[in-house]
């Protein structure tokens, strides 16, 4: 392989893994900034208090977006094939 066809390979897995990691990212966030709203307006200040929320929601957006990363990560590995393939 040459350098070019390097970067493009790595090129395409980044973003792949951008892809395939932002809805539980976003999820894990949003979750994050709500929880720390209602601990501003509350004043209750336990730290265990984000980590069973936030849990439940990634654990429900993963249920939801699986088919979408497999998808995704499959793709990826039939263009990486198909480059090994061809040579």
């Amino acid at each position: 392989m040459t350098g070019p066809e390097v970067l493009d390979v790595a090129n395409d897995g980044i973003f792949t893994l951008l892809k395939v990691s932002a809805p539980l990212m976003l999820v894990a966030l949003g979750i994050g900034l709500i929880i720390a709203f209602f601990q501003a307006l509350t004043q209750i200040q336990e730290m265990t208090l984000v980590f069973v929320p936030k849990i439940i929601a990634i654990f429900f957006a993963l249920m939801l977006s699986l088919p979408f990363m497999a998808s995704m990560l499959a793709g990826l590995m039939e263009r990486m094939a198909g480059q090994i393939a061809g040579g």
